[in-house]
């Protein structure tokens, strides 16, 4: 059964990749009103592509861009899976950086170039295809299927939630797929089993009710500027561990296997300081890079700013200074919690003189699952037959609030299964793809199809 699918694939892999270049010059930037049509007709495009490979589909309605709905449920006491993507993309800004249009898509080097290419329209496209060769050969699948694809994903999915909350009969599945990570390297593909959660406010410190001349007042009033900065400096001691009371509380820390997994990937801390261009690592004492980057919580201002930042000098004391946080968390942390404490501490930090607003923006968990549970062991078989090797588990820095959802709403785990790289510029100019992944990814799906059906549901 399983040739029959590879086969197909292999004579139809120059028709998908026209389709594939086809979707990607739709400019779907959800986050561009004037593009609302654009974006409405990259949900169209799927839609279209999911009918033609035998998937019952329609379009959900949302306040913003609609959600393409797909399923095929006739694999009677099989798993149901769920599969996730989106069609929206980011701004591409700025343009004169790319070497060649972000909406015409240029094929060079083995890779595609265009916005949106790995992020996420390339690798939530492999699963497409792959039920197509299914459908197309066998006239059915191994598995039930459902495929929920967005279209508001790079602008923070408002509408995802209750499209989930209000249609769990439709969304009810055993496990969710999602490709919209990365490879750990070249040639070394990855299943992610574990992400950091994020909490994000804002914080704006006031003094005078307007700018003052800092000869005739400064020394005589607290400054915004002086009194924010110090009570930043205070969010870390001098070992790298973050002050909030309780911060640390539940921190799900790393096991033993873990920490040797971890040390035995490849990773050349050199390497790593050169291509960010810093001549130090930095972070919590008594952990790896790798361990700080993707099981570690963190705390870090992203945008600080206060009085003049023009050209030249103006001698003042500043009104205000405001500041932007991030806390990367880890399983168990409690984002609203943590969010709640870390208010409190920069309000005993206050110095006086000084009022404070504190402005609450998002939060979720962090998320680690069980890479030896039956399903991750489908999904390293098939990508070990589908690239030729076996892929390395590893946990990523970074958040992708929908797993959490499914998991609180849908109550699924999921396999994060990236075909991608690091290196492919997302959010960047010149996004790309490589078409090599494009192949083994959308083999890896179709191959995991198989593997998941033999698990008992």
């Amino acid at each position: 059964m399983v040739e029959q699918v590879r086969s197909y694939l292999e004579q139809h892999q120059d028709q998908a990749v026209s389709e594939l270049i086809e979707f990607l010059k739709i400019p779907s930037v959800s986050a561009d009103s004037t593009l609302k049509s654009e974006t409405r007709r990259g949900a169209e495009f799927v839609l279209k592509q999911l009918e033609a490979a035998g998937i019952e589909s329609r379009l959900v309605e949302t306040a913003g861009h609609p959600i393409v709905y797909g399923s095929w449920k006739k694999a009677a006491g099989k798993p149901t899976v769920l599969v996730y993507g989106h069609y929206d993309v980011q701004p591409p800004d700025p343009l004169d950086q790319w070497t060649t249009p972000p909406f015409e898509p240029d094929i060079r080097d083995g890779h595609i170039y265009a916005r949106g290419a790995t992020d996420d329209k390339g690798q939530m496209y492999t699963h497409i295809k792959s039920v197509e060769a299914w459908m197309k050969t066998h006239g059915e699948l191994p598995v039930n299927v459902v495929f929920v694809i967005e279209g508001e994903e790079e602008v923070g999915s408002d509408n995802l939630d209750r499209f989930l909350a209000e249609n769990k009969d439709l969304v009810a599945s055993d496990i969710a797929v999602i490709s919209d990570t990365s490879q750990y390297g070249p040639g070394l593909p990855a299943i992610t089993y574990g992400l950091r959660g994020i909490l994000a406010c804002e914080v704006i410190v006031r003094g005078p009710r307007q700018d003052l001349h800092s000869g005739v007042f400064g020394g005589a009033v607290t400054n915004p500027g002086n009194g924010l900065a110090k009570m930043i400096a205070a969010l870390h001691d001098d070992q790298g561990r973050v002050q909030i009371p309780g911060f640390y509380d539940g921190v799900l820390e790393l096991t033993q296997e873990e920490r040797e997994q971890f040390a035995a990937l490849p990773f050349d801390e050199a390497t790593f300081m050169s291509n960010l261009g810093v001549n130090a690592v930095a972070g919590e004492a008594g952990f790896t890079t790798l361990e700080r980057r993707w099981a570690r919580p963190t705390c870090d201002v992203n945008g600080m700013i206060s009085g003049y930042t023009g050209e030249g000098p103006k001698t003042i004391v500043p009104a205000q200074a405001r500041v932007k946080i991030t806390c990367r968390l880890v399983p168990d942390q409690d984002p609203k919690a943590l969010t709640k404490a870390l208010e409190q501490f920069l309000r005993d930090q206050l110095p006086p003189g000084l009022t404070m607003e504190f402005i609450d923006f998002h939060g979720c968990r962090g998320l680690v699952f069980d890479f030896n549970s039956p399903y991750m062991t489908a999904a390293r078989s098939a990508i070990e037959q589908a690239f030729g090797t076996a892929p390395v588990m590893i946990r990523e820095g970074g958040s992708i609030p929908v797993v959490e959802t499914f998991q609180s709403l849908v109550g699924v785990e999921t396999l994060l299964l990236g075909w991608g790289q690091n290196t492919d510029n997302l959010h960047s100019p010149n996004e790309r793809f490589s078409l090599e992944s494009f192949r083994q990814g959308t083999l890896a799906s179709a191959l995991l199809w198989q593997e998941l059906s033999e698990i008992q549901a």
